[in-house]
């Protein structure tokens, strides 16, 4: 781990004095390249540096402790005791700094909430899960952009697609793929028992141009026109479009904007995340080897979280955690339980690398 160490350092000084040639700054594109690289090897550079000094302290305080004064050996052994400690500690953190960075996590997302079994209840908890999304979006100053939502007329949402644009927005919510479960007494319910009702969450990173070759001509276009709310454009324009892609059967519609072209442009955004999410998944199935984590493999048929309101708790199933504060994630912080889940996805996967 400590040679790589080195030589990563090695690498990033040669990047810091790239970065300011006068040559290398005309070249846009090369310069951009080498920035986020640089940005990217920052924090493990820093924290080797914390953990040479840590170390030489260590060995200062280990001559200390054989000085002839009895109170200078005490506090070279106090000292020695606190850096020994520390030191495991920055150990571990390099080694997490060192996994294998997961490319799509700087990406914005696709995140895909649509009802499941419950009818009309399942459809009123997806847009509590929209809520929760966008409230956790507004607290990370994220921009939400809304591709297609389809009400039931109850206030709930048969489906809701909607973009989250932000710096590591797809590290922070690729967990959320899967099955969510709500235990609640519905408010259609006039005898008082508690349903069970599901609704799936897909979590998919934006795809660029360069991520997937979309051929035109294996794609059917058609227009319609939008229901719902719209404004004055609702049911009097063929504004709203509907994308089919032919190889794979993948249909999205779009159908926010008045503008047939912004729909059109939006679903095709969508189409590119989808296609994207199906080409990794066949790249994982071919690896042999492929780690399981024990957060999930983001199956969207997989059951991931309840969410129980009688009880004011919301339990993630895949790594056992209850927290008693249903109001506060519904309100949008999520955070302990995304941070739960990150800590354990990196657990796991230091015990891969390490078996």
């Amino acid at each position: 781990m400590f040679a790589k160490l080195e030589d990563l350092v090695q690498h990033f000084e040669e990047i810091s004095e790239q970065i300011s040639d006068p040559e290398v700054i005309k070249d846009q594109e090369r310069w951009a390249k080498l920035m986020k690289e640089h940005s990217d090897l920052t924090p493990i550079v820093e924290k080797y540096k914390e953990y040479t000094e840590v170390q030489q302290a260590l060995e200062d305080s280990r001559l200390l402790m054989e000085d002839e004064d009895e109170e200078i050996r005490q506090m070279a052994k106090d000292e020695w005791n606190e850096c020994k400690e520390n030191i495991g500690i920055i150990e571990e953190q390099l080694k997490i700094l060192l996994l294998p960075k997961d490319p799509n996590d700087d990406k914005n997302v696709f995140v895909e909430i649509r009802g499941g079994a419950g009818g009309d209840e399942a459809a009123l908890f997806a847009s509590d899960l929209f809520r929760m999304y966008a409230r956790f979006a507004e607290r990370n100053r994220w921009k939400i952009e809304i591709m297609n939502i389809q009400e039931n007329g109850l206030g709930g949402f048969k489906e809701a697609i909607f973009m989250i644009q932000g710096k590591g927005a797809y590290s922070r919510l690729k967990y959320e793929s899967g099955v969510h479960r709500v235990q609640r007494i519905p408010v259609t319910e006039s005898g008082g028992r508690i349903h069970t009702s599901t609704v799936t969450v897909a979590v998919l990173p934006e795809a660029e141009d360069v991520d997937v070759e979309l051929n035109m001509n294996d794609i059917r276009i058609d227009v319609f026109r939008s229901s719902g709310n719209g404004g004055q454009s609702v049911n009097t324009t063929d504004s709203a479009v509907r994308i089919t892609h032919l190889p794979t059967g993948i249909i999205i519609s779009c159908q926010d904007e008045k503008s047939q072209i912004k729909n059109r442009e939006k679903a095709l955004k969508v189409l590119r995340a989808r296609l994207y999410e199906e080409e990794q998944r066949k790249q994982q199935e071919e690896v042999a080897d492929a780690r399981k984590s024990q957060v999930g493999t983001g199956d969207r048929s997989e059951r991931i979280r309840t969410y129980n309101f009688p009880q004011g708790r919301v339990t993630d199933h895949r790594i056992g955690l209850t927290l008693h504060r249903l109001d506060a994630i519904l309100d949008g912080d999520i955070d302990e339980l995304i941070d739960h889940l990150i800590t354990t996805d990196q657990a796991e996967r230091l015990n891969h690398m390490t078996a």
